[in-house]
C-alpha cells in the first residue's frame, strides 16, 4: 500500500472510521476535494447505508454511503474520527488496514503510559506511544515525515501552543514563570452528541466556566512547552472557534520587537499562521469568526509593561486547525504530498457566528 507520488492526482488512497461527527463531517468535506487523495469509505454504526449528504449538507450530491467499520478495505492512510478509548483498542487491527493512520483523538497525543494514568484513565496499547508523532506541524514538522501513527492534537493546548511556543523558542520564556490561559470555545466542540449543556437554548448567550482548573489538555502543553501553565476553559455563545488569551509573566524586561522577532521568526514561512498584533481595522487581534472554516491559526501580542506582563492572544476553528485540518496538514507531510494540499481555504467574511 503505497503512498504514491506527490504529482500524481489522487495518487493516495484514504478511508475514515467514525464520519457522522462534526469532526468527520470536516475531514470528508477536506479530503473529497484533496487533489492527491482518493476517498474510498467511511464509516458510521448508527448511520450505516445512509449517504453522506444526508448527515452532512454541504455534501450532498456525493455517492458516498456510511459503511460497517468492519467492511474497510485497504487504504493508505486511515483517519479515526472516534472517541477517546476507541482507538488503543483497535489500533492493530487499522494497522491491519492502513500503513498510515491519523487519530483524531486524545488516545495516542502523550508521550508515556503514566500521564495516560495521570489525566485519562489509562492506556490499553501503551506500546504505541513511543511510535506516535503529534499532528501539530509548527512544532514539529521534522517528525512528522514518515510517520506510521499520527495523534492529533487537542483544540484547546492547539491554541494555546501555537501562541506561547515562540516565547519559549526565543529564550523570552524559560519555564518558571507564571502563566495564566483563559480559553473560550465554541459548542462544537461538544461534538454532535454534546448533550444538554450544549443545546442551544442552554448555550445561547452564555460565557460559562466548564473546566475552571484540571483540563485534561494541559497535558499537551506541559508536554510540549515544558512548563505547567494555570488553564481555565469558558463555552461561549458561538459555534466553531478556541480563543485563548495567555497572560504572561516573564522573570526580565522584555520589548516589543523581541516580541516581533520572536513570532516572525518562528512563524513568517508557516502556511497556516498569521500575526494580528495590532494595527487598524475591526479584527485588530486573533479572532475566531475571522478564520472559521480554516486551517488557519491566528497569533498576537500586547505588551503590558506598567505590569511586567505579556498578553498573548491565538485564535484557530477548533473543528479545523484544532482537529480534522491539522490532521490532514500532518497526513500531507507524512505521506510526502503537498503541505498545503486540500487546505487553501481562506474563510469568508462577513459571516455570522462562527
Amino acid at each position: 500500500m503505497s503512498a504514491g507520488n506527490s504529482s500524481d492526482a489522487a495518487s493516495v488512497t484514504a478511508s475514515i472510521i467514525g464520519g457522522s461527527g462534526f469532526t468527520g463531517g470536516e475531514l470528508l468535506r477536506l479530503l473529497a476535494g484533496h487533489p492527491s487523495i482518493e476517498l474510498a469509505e467511511v464509516t458510521s454504526r448508527s448511520k450505516a447505508g445512509k449517504s453522506v449528504g444526508s448527515v452532512h449538507p454541504p455534501l450532498r450530491g456525493t455517492d458516498l454511503r456510511f459503511t460497517e467499520p468492519e467492511d474497510l478495505e485497504s487504504v493508505d492512510v486511515l483517519f479515526t474520527a472516534t472517541p477517546h478509548g476507541v482507538s488503543m483498542g483497535q489500533i492493530d487491527d487499522f494497522f491491519d488496514v492502513a500503513d498510515t493512520v491519523v487519530d483524531l483523538s486524545a488516545d495516542f497525543r502523550l508521550e508515556s503510559e503514566s500521564q495516560y494514568d495521570e489525566w485519562y484513565d489509562g492506556h490499553d496499547a501503551p506500546e504505541y506511544l513511543e511510535k506516535s508523532e503529534y499532528a501539530l506541524p509548527e512544532i514539529n514538522r521534522e517528525n512528522l515525515e514518515g510517520a506510521e501513527l499520527i495523534a492529533g492534537g487537542g483544540c484547546n493546548a492547539t491554541a494555546t501552543i501555537l501562541g506561547l511556543y515562540p516565547l519559549f523558542e526565543h529564550d523570552i520564556l524559560e519555564g518558571g514563570e507564571q502563566i495564566v490561559v483563559d480559553v473560550k470555545v465554541g459548542s462544537s466542540e461538544g461534538g454532535a452528541g454534546g448533550g444538554e449543556a450544549s443545546s442551544h437554548p442552554e448555550r445561547s448567550g452564555v460565557v460559562r466556566p466548564y473546566a475552571p482548573t484540571g483540563h485534561r489538555h494541559e497535558a499537551e502543553i506541559e508536554q510540549f512547552l515544558g512548563t505547567s501553565v494555570s488553564f481555565t476553559c469558558h463555552a461561549v455563545d458561538m459555534i466553531r472557534g478556541a480563543s485563548a488569551t495567555s497572560h504572561v509573566f516573564p522573570s526580565g524586561p522584555v520589548s516589543k520587537g523581541d516580541l516581533w522577532q520572536a513570532y516572525r521568526g518562528e512563524y513568517e514561512d508557516e502556511p497556516f499562521v498569521r500575526m494580528a498584533a495590532g494595527g487598524s481595522g475591526v479584527y485588530r487581534y486573533p479572532e475566531p469568526k475571522a478564520i472559521a472554516g480554516t486551517n488557519l491559526a491566528e497569533v498576537g501580542f500586547e505588551l503590558d509593561p506598567s505590569n511586567k506582563r505579556i498578553v498573548v492572544f491565538s485564535a484557530i476553528d477548533n473543528m479545523m486547525k484544532g482537529s480534522a485540518g491539522q490532521a490532514v496538514h500532518a497526513a500531507n507531510i507524512a505521506l510526502g504530498l503537498e503541505e498545503t494540499a486540500g487546505l487553501e481555504f481562506a474563510g469568508l467574511h462577513p459571516v455570522g457566528a462562527p
